[in-house]
């Protein structure tokens, strides 16, 4: 994709300002290209060289925004909710621009990160089962984790007319409402995990996902909060993991 775009639009998809209210600023003389004050607001500016500044102050143009948010309880994984407050809520004034939304859900009750974006194209690629990009996630169970659940998630589990693809299952530690384990999926069907370890008899009592490709989530991101992904963390996010694989 072209990285050179008119100037009020470059501008409007840093997400601050709507176009009516830039083509305005710019009329003003409020706008500047390189240090020099632009007028027109279909000059073209090239997203990887120009420097673009609005009343003095210089922006960071991206085509597309990629942030990664810990997700709390409560909070649903869509753009909007009549009811309930949605994790596109959660991103500050500084962060937001139009179309973002997040790439894959997690339930209502299920924590840690989630990826926001406004890059379509991006999204389809990590959330394809096809791609075998990884997203791992930490349960407790109210029950014990056996070697024969860590030996039938990595066959695949028959979850009502659905079969998953293999998994990996494995127990990290106990404490006295039951086990935690390490689930590594490479799919997202609906309720997956809970549908998994229902298929043992196991209810799952906490649920955070705490990895998406090789990019852990950050340790030093409080809940509710995020931030925007560095070009290394995208990358990472987009990788396969080869230790999954079969």
């Amino acid at each position: 994709m072209a990285k050179k775009q008119r100037l009020d639009k470059a501008i409007a998809m840093q997400g601050s300002l709507s176009r009516s209210e830039v083509k305005t600023l710019i009329r003003k003389g409020a706008v500047t290209v390189n240090g020099q004050v632009v007028k027109n607001a279909d000059f073209g500016v090239d997203f990887d060289s120009d420097t673009v500044a609005v009343q003095g102050k210089e922006l960071s143009l991206s085509m597309h925004i990629y942030l990664m948010l810990n997700k709390p309880k409560g909070v649903v994984s869509a753009s909007e909710d009549k009811k309930l407050p949605t994790v596109v809520d959660l991103v500050p004034k500084e962060l937001w621009r139009k179309g973002l939304f997040p790439a894959g859900r997690l339930d209502k009750d299920t924590t840690g990160f989630v990826l926001i974006t406004d890059d379509g194209e991006f999204a389809h690629d990590i959330l394809s089962p096809k791609k075998h990009i990884s997203k791992t996630y930490h349960a407790l169970v109210n029950g014990t984790i056996t070697d024969e659940m860590v030996e039938g998630f990595a066959k695949g589990v028959t979850i009502g007319e659905d079969f998953t693809l293999p998994a990996s299952l494995k127990k990290i530690s106990s404490e006295e409402q039951g086990d935690w384990g390490e689930v590594i999926l490479k799919e997202g069907m609906y309720h997956q995990i809970k549908r998994m370890f229902g298929a043992y008899g196991l209810k799952v009592l906490e649920l955070k996902r705490v990895q998406m490709g090789k990019l852990p989530l950050d340790p030093n991101l409080e809940e509710g909060k995020c931030r925007e992904l560095t070009a290394e963390e995208l990358r990472l996010v987009s990788t396969r993991d080869e230790s999954t694989e079969e």
